[in-house]
């Protein structure tokens, strides 16, 4: 099967959107762990949030900036991603995010968890928090409304601009 050069570059595009997610927020929570919290919950919250946001704007015209295959089979599922782009969406997701792992872990080979949270309660309660997450986040993803006033935007970067 030949890929056309349209499809070439909406995958390229999903592998440069995740690696840009992973290596920024993976990247603070590793600072964060290594200088002793100067970071902050906040701020790595905030570095995840605005590394969307730009990837957003910078891929989204693209390849809609899934970043994430959950995102794209909620896409998939939703009918809003032909089948035939699944596999290479998750596929150039994952290649981002190992590309992006890999880099951290060459450029700080001493951090044994590497970003990687862990459960402060329960496997079950974990399990719990991560699924209610997931699926709040896949609704919101694929949400669809027949009244376009109602229909998701892209937000407008104003609140993040300083003003004199």
């Amino acid at each position: 099967m030949i890929v056309a050069a349209a499809q070439w570059k909406r995958y390229f595009a999903e592998s440069l959107g995740t690696f840009a997610l992973v290596f920024a927020g993976t990247g603070a929570i590793i600072i964060n762990q290594v200088s002793g919290g100067a970071i902050s919950h906040a701020g790595i919250a905030l570095t995840f949030g605005l590394v969307v946001l730009a990837m957003i704007y910078t891929v989204g015209d693209i390849s809609g900036a899934h970043l994430n295959p959950a995102v794209s089979i909620g896409f998939w599922a939703a009918r809003r991603l032909p089948s035939s782009d699944l596999g290479p969406y998750i596929l150039s997701q994952l290649a981002g995010a190992f590309i992006a792992s890999g880099l951290l872990k060459l450029l700080f080979p001493d951090n044994k968890l590497l970003g990687a949270t862990l459960p402060a309660g329960s496997e079950i309660q974990s399990f719990i928090l991560e699924t209610v997450g997931f699926t709040v986040i896949a609704i919101a993803a694929t949400f669809e409304s027949e009244e376009p006033s109602l229909a998701l935007k892209p937000c407008s970067p104003a609140p993040f601009v300083a003003h004199p």
